[in-house]
């Protein structure tokens, strides 16, 4: 079979489950198991597949077609333009995060905590931005730990970053200028109409708190004051329709400078606050 057979297959057997994006998929499939870039991926045709080839492409378009996450499937995905290992103990990266580290860039700090890492995407591409910074990193699964350790180690970070398994605030000791969060926000009612690849690979505690999707918030804001500095940021990740929700949460938690920000899309992504200056002496 040719790379362009090949091709035309796939993109009609995923094309029921991925609709416009069963061409990339396939793309993805192919460079994988070929080994090729994704401009060669781009322009084949003619070329014959050898039988070892055949098998791996077919193997990864049987666990596509099965709704496995292509992430999980490729063993890493891009995100703030680095790859990153992804299995199914972790979520995977998606681009709307990358709003989060886009404005926890936007001005300086030099110790952070990110509260329930997963695969340390966040803290990992803060650190890589900011060389002169340290962090922490904490998660309640060790097997997602085992992952950002991975990921630390591949960019770069390992040596400025501690990894601590803790359910929230657990074991976390000492003060931080920033403190991020992509915590699991999805309710109850909505997980239950996800996709399937999502809620067949994913793991559920990471995406839903149960109940309303706000428990995680209210945790994290419940000793926030006890841990980010005077003048220290908090930014979380929200869904779409929490953002007054959440602002009010970190309002009463009394953070300052409370706003929501928008993704990609334009659609509400980020709460951010601030814990007011220590007040001077007249």
């Amino acid at each position: 079979m040719t790379a362009a057979d090949w091709m035309a297959r796939a993109m009609g057997l995923l094309r029921p489950i991925s609709g416009d994006l069963a061409a990339r998929e396939a793309r993805m499939v192919l460079g994988a198991a070929t080994g090729w870039s994704a401009a060669r991926v781009a322009v084949a045709g003619g070329e014959a597949l050898e039988a070892p080839v055949l098998e791996a492409a077919e193997a990864m378009l049987a666990r596509r077609l099965a709704r496995e996450p292509m992430a999980q499937i490729l063993g890493q995905w891009l995100f703030f333009g680095r790859a990153f290992r992804v299995t199914r103990d972790t979520l995977t990266p998606r681009p709307d995060t990358e709003t989060l580290v886009d404005l926890a860039l936007s001005a300086p700090f030099g110790r952070l905590l990110d509260l329930g890492t997963g695969t340390g995407a966040i803290a990992v591409s803060l650190l890589a931005e900011r060389r002169e910074a340290t962090g922490v990193a904490s998660d309640v699964s060790a097997e997602a730990l085992a992952v950002a350790a991975v990921n630390a180690a591949r960019h770069g970070v390992a040596g400025r970053i501690e990894l601590v398994q803790s359910d929230w605030w657990e074991g976390i000791e000492g003060s931080f200028d920033l403190i991020v969060s992509n915590p699991p926000y999805v309710s109850a009612e909505d997980y239950a109409g996800l996709a399937p690849e999502i809620t067949r690979w994913e793991p559920r505690r990471a995406l839903t708190p149960e109940g309303d999707g706000l428990s995680a918030y209210r945790i994290i804001l419940s000793r926030m004051t006890a841990h980010l500095v005077p003048g220290g940021r908090c930014l979380v990740e929200i869904g779409a329709a929490q953002g007054q929700a959440v602002a009010a949460l970190f309002e009463v938690a009394g953070l300052e400078d409370v706003a929501v920000h928008p993704d990609i899309n334009g659609k509400p992504r980020v709460v951010s606050g601030r814990r007011a200056r220590a007040a001077t002496a007249a």
